[in-house]
């Protein structure tokens, strides 16, 4: 049995999960209301707070999705009760963010200012303190969407390997390599 799909996913107090008949997931909490639709092989049930993903057979579609969805729920409750949250750090000389609402303007050292979009469901701030890198903190329920505007941001300009330039989560580690001069 799958490790991941036989553990439960517990609620939080404020939290509450519905299953339609059509086998759709509906989680609402504090934060907010997310939806999902699973596959109707897989089972959900609720009993006192705690969460039971099950799987009708041992085939490997079926064990694949089993710890899907049970990963699927568990980031859904968890981004309900507590929100999810990512930083970018702009790493480079003249590299500037700035935000009006939801539209981010991006100076990443090409010769126009990028503006980016973002999402309602996402909240967006930018802080730029002196003597550090400048920063975009991204802030949401929705793991999925979150996860894919900051890969978006990062994927403008990514950071190169020799000087370590470009836009880069904050807890990532760009691995550098010696430039031409490092053979002599």
């Amino acid at each position: 049995m799958s490790r991941i799909g036989k553990s439960p996913v517990n609620l939080p107090a404020g939290v509450t999960l519905n299953v339609s008949p059509s086998n759709e997931v509906t989680v609402k909490g504090p934060k907010g209301e997310l939806k999902r639709a699973v596959d109707r092989d897989i089972k959900i049930e609720t009993k006192d707070g705690v969460v039971v993903v099950s799987r009708p057979t041992d085939q490997i579609r079926h064990r694949a999705l089993h710890g899907l969805y049970r990963a699927l729920i568990s980031n859904m409750v968890k981004g309900v009760s507590e929100g999810f949250v990512k930083q970018l750090e702009l790493v480079g000389v003249g590299y500037r963010a700035s935000n009006q609402g939801q539209l981010l303007d991006l100076s990443l050292g090409y010769s126009h200012n990028i503006l980016v979009e973002i999402p309602e469901e996402l909240k967006v701030k930018t802080e730029t303190v002196k003597g550090q890198n400048p920063k975009i903190i991204l802030e949401g329920i929705d793991n999925q969407l979150l996860g894919e505007v900051a890969a978006k941001i990062r994927s403008l300009r990514k950071p190169e390997p020799y000087q370590g330039k470009g836009v880069r989560y904050s807890d990532e580690v760009v691995r550098r390599k010696a430039g031409k001069t490092a053979g002599k």
